[in-house]
């Protein structure tokens, strides 16, 4: 039921957008996305546009998403985060593959990464949002200097998701409100706001979310597959 639910959400965002406002976007080396509402360079691609015609992927994703996964499975940054991704996806009740998704679209798994906007690590957390996560061990410590901590990063992080699944009740609602604020998708009737950058987020990390619980699915039904039986 959830990867139906999952599928619909996904195919909602791409046909609906289309006649929105222009959004163009690529896909670094290290999976990050780049979004813009007009090309800034050369690698920019058009995505939503009216005189576009249907959605398209993001460029280089249509290709790249069995080797971004494979980037995911492999990369030494992203296998150091595995045991803190894990716990926390246990301890605050959020799926480790929408973590881990999130994570590849907000800064490529660089825990060092700044935004113009003052985002700050693995999940690009400000310092408002955090503080109204971080619990009272972090708040004995500078926050900012917290942030740029893995392990706090994600926690804090993954506090902050939790909490807005619980509030909006739905997957896209919730990665709405971590990209644009949870006041823009209440304005806009509880629905993804017709913001470029937020539809072109929210589509991403859906995509990426659907294709790592499709290959956890898989990989479960192998190791069924071959194990022993039990006499």
């Amino acid at each position: 039921m959830r990867l139906r639910l999952l599928a619909v959400a996904v195919a909602l965002l791409c046909t609906g957008a289309s006649a929105r406002a222009e959004l163009w976007a690529w896909i670094d080396g290290r999976g990050v996305a780049h979004v813009a509402q007009r090309p800034l360079d050369a690698r920019y691609r058009p995505v939503l546009g009216s005189h576009h015609g249907p959605a398209q992927r993001v460029a280089g994703k249509a290709d790249a998403v069995a080797g971004l996964l494979a980037w995911i499975e492999i990369a030494p940054q992203v296998r150091a985060m595995r045991p803190w991704l894990r716990d926390a996806a246990r301890l605050h009740g959020v799926d480790v593959e929408l973590l881990t998704a999130l994570i590849a679209v907000e800064s490529g798994f660089d825990a060092t990464a700044v935004s113009p906007r003052g985002a700050m690590g693995l999940m690009q957390l400000t310092l408002e949002s955090a503080s109204r996560y971080a619990g009272a061990t972090t708040a004995q410590r500078s926050l900012d200097v917290a942030l740029l901590e893995p392990r706090t990063n994600i926690h804090i992080g993954a506090r902050m998701l939790a909490d807005l699944l619980r509030r909006f009740g739905r997957v896209d609602l919730a990665l709405a409100a971590w990209n644009a604020g949870e006041g823009t998708v209440r304005r806009h009737g509880g629905a993804v706001p017709p913001i470029a950058e937020t539809r072109g987020h929210v589509q991403l990390v859906l995509e990426l979310y659907w294709a790592m619980l499709q290959r956890s699915q898989r990989v479960t039904r192998i190791q069924l597959a071959v194990a022993p039986v039990t006499p």
